[in-house]
């Protein structure tokens, strides 16, 4: 057997994710639809008492939604990059955001969809409910690098280290904006955040009140419904309850026969919001789901809850405090392979920013998070011991010093502790120069970790010992954290009121990456860190206002690597990832006589080139067009996605249907 074979072997059947017995299956599926049934009901019968008396705002109509000018764009306050406030223009990051409008205008249908709006990420749909979302390379199904958080819930899962993307469905019409920071952000927020951080945030329930309904039916989107109502109990507490479900049809085969990959889902949430005074703020939201994806042997289950709270206090315009508390299951069954996984996850953030004299703004704070994940399997593969508690404990310090009027250093650094790797520390410094109004000039140092995850340590394949004359690939116990050191350096500015830039280059040198290895004189294959390389590459994004009616986003992305094994290694990089060198989007935004708007999203994708992971992807161009019509309460639009080819393929084989859907929103 070739050394490559038992890694091709370990991911058609990880590439599924989760492991089954078929008893604990069944108690867990009973589990989890008690628990759905209770969740969708909770935020109806908080609410139904109160849904005569609440007093919403006044009706407002789409085309009175607030547009931001590039001046308004560039004010906005981001919090990913400093976990503080902070005005876009002045964040010494490699930050991009896309607004809640900006979604809206694309035609997006779910969170994936919205992030192809984004040049600094690549975006790849395996099949119709599975995505594969990278930033600055190491793009491939265990896609690890990249974390992801929902109103700062962690959706990373520590089963493989990636987030399952299928899971994280939104009610598009609240998210106020995305944040996405390429390059590493683990001073901050911790583990896992190595090439890349995205946070989603949605609405308070303040801006969402009054009903909104939507119905929608096409083609590759079968149909989609959703409703949503905002109310008040008092002028200071607001809520909101939402839900919403849909159909999506399957991929297409290379023989040109669907994939038999449908999928449907169906969601269920509430939020509730409290000034409780000018200084103290409370949230509460949770949400719950559940759904099934086909497959060769019939259809596998998904579902899950989650149940968030958050207060903060300001002190003052420089200090303020913050605790969020979170829970969240979730599962996740695939019937062909007889896996399943199931995680739940307890969480506590506590954060502290204060100043120091007039030239230091520190920021400190403490966190704790118990993963409990159980999996079982069959005979093939198995995670072992099939339920392990997964403590992670978390401490960080920043300081942001002001040199001059004109330059600021911030200086930092994150120390974890995990239950594989023992202790991490993760530092960071970053200096902004206003070289001018307008203009930035910044820099950044960064060292970052990936910590194992339970299939990179407790893997077997097959789930029974086999004598080391027999091949087998076996979890690695002396697997530790993959290291990255990224030195970074970037450019803001806005040449005129109509028009802003933004450039960020960078250098990333990794050590101790994925590799499996055979033990010496077997045939065992253990998953090891015998890897390194080096990635480089310059992102580029921009707007420019052409017209009060007109606006033009987008950017361009170019990525390179070089990765090899350690010096007396042997284990071939192409596993790591299969990434585009040049990446170009552009979205148009246009707003027409008589109450029409006329939109278009069009992204160019450079070849993926075949390795022995994956097969090769011809390079691609697609757009997507809206076209609406607005009248007071009433919306009606017309969407065509990946109008650009029949079908096409983004990853592997299977290719992503040309396809049209026309929706219909009242807002009341």
């Amino acid at each position: 057997m070739k050394q490559d074979e038992p890694l091709v072997a370990r991911n058609s059947y990880a590439i599924n994710h989760y492991p089954t017995n078929k008893s604990l299956r069944t108690r867990s599926i009973q589990l989890s639809q008690r628990l759905r049934r209770r969740w969708l009901v909770l935020p109806i019968a908080l609410v139904i008492p109160f849904v005569g008396a609440a007093q919403t705002e006044p009706p407002t109509s789409p085309s009175q939604l607030k547009k931001l000018s590039i001046e308004q764009l560039m004010d906005l306050e981001v919090t990913l990059v400093s976990r503080t406030p902070q005005k876009l223009s002045e964040v010494a990051s490699a930050i991009q955001v896309i607004t809640g409008a900006d979604i809206r205008r694309s035609g997006a249908t779910n969170i994936p969809e919205a992030l192809q709006l984004l040049p600094n990420l690549q975006v790849a749909q395996l099949n119709a409910s599975t995505w594969i979302i990278s930033a600055r390379g190491f793009n491939t199904i265990f896609a690890n690098k990249l974390l992801v958080m929902i109103n700062g819930r962690t959706v990373y899962t520590p089963f493989f280290g990636g987030v399952l993307w299928e899971l994280q469905n939104l009610l598009l019409e609240d998210v106020e904006r995305i944040e996405v920071v390429s390059g590493p952000g683990g001073t901050l927020w911790g583990a896992n955040a190595v090439n890349g951080v995205i946070n989603i945030i949605t609405k308070s329930s303040a801006e969402t009140q009054g009903t909104y309904v939507a119905a929608t039916a096409g083609t590759f989107l079968r149909d989609r419904v959703a409703l949503r109502y905002g109310g008040r109990f008092t002028d200071k507490l607001t809520y909101r309850i939402y839900g919403q479900h849909f159909n999506r049809n399957s991929t297409i085969l290379p023989s040109g026969e669907n994939n038999q990959d449908a999928w449907n889902l169906t969601q269920g949430g509430f939020r509730m919001d409290w000034a409780a005074s000018d200084t103290d703020q409370f949230s509460l939201e949770g949400e719950a789901y559940g759904g099934t994806r086909k497959t060769a042997g019939g259809n596998s289950g998904l579902d899950g809850q989650h149940l968030l709270a958050r207060w903060s206090r300001a002190i003052s315009d420089r200090s303020g405090l913050m605790l969020q508390l979170y829970y969240d299951r979730y599962y996740r069954d695939d019937v062909p392979s007889n896996l399943f996984d199931q995680l739940e996850t307890y969480d506590v953030d506590f954060q502290h920013h204060f100043p120091v004299r007039t030239r230091h703004n520190v920021l400190w704070g403490l966190g704790y998070r118990l993963a409990r994940d159980l999996t079982e399997s069959g005979s093939a593969a198995a995670i072992l011991p099939p339920r392990k508690n997964l403590p992670l404990y978390t401490g960080f310090i920043q300081d942001e010093i002001t040199l001059s009027d004109r330059l600021k250093l911030t200086v930092g650094t994150k120390l974890l502790h995990n239950v594989y790797s023992g202790f991490e520390v993760q530092p960071s410094a970053r200096m902004a120069w206003s070289v001018r109004p307008n203009n930035l000039l910044w820099g950044a140092i960064s060292r970052a970790v990936r910590t194992p995850s339970r299939l990179d340590v407790d893997y077997f394949l097959p789930a029974t010992p086999l004598p080391p004359t027999q091949p087998s690939v076996a979890g690695g116990p002396n697997f530790t954290s993959e290291k990255v050191v990224a030195y970074e350096l970037g450019y803001r500015w806005q040449p005129s009121t109509n028009v802003s830039l933004s450039l960020a280059s960078f250098y990333n040198v990794y050590r101790d990456v994925y590799s499996v290895e055979a033990l010496p004189n077997t045939l065992t294959y253990q998953i090891q860190n015998g890897s390194e390389g080096e990635s480089w590459g310059v992102e580029v994004s921009g707007q420019y206002q052409i017209a009060p009616t007109w606006r033009l986003r987008g950017g361009y992305t170019y990525f390179d690597k070089n990765l090899r094994s350690k010096p007396g290694r042997n284990f071939n990089p192409d596993y790591l990832g299969n990434d585009v060198k040049n990446r170009v989007l552009l979205q148009s935004i246009l707003d027409l006589p008589g109450n029409f708007q006329l939109d278009l999203a069009g992204r160019y994708l450079d070849y993926l080139p075949k390795t022995l992971a994956t097969a090769q992807v011809p390079a691609y161009v697609t757009f997507d067009v809206r076209l609406a019509w607005l009248y007071k309460w009433l919306e009606v639009s017309v969407i065509g996605q990946n109008l650009g080819q029949r079908q096409h393929v983004e990853f592997q084989t299977l290719a992503i249907p040309r396809s049209v859907y026309g929706k219909v929103s009242i807002r009341f």
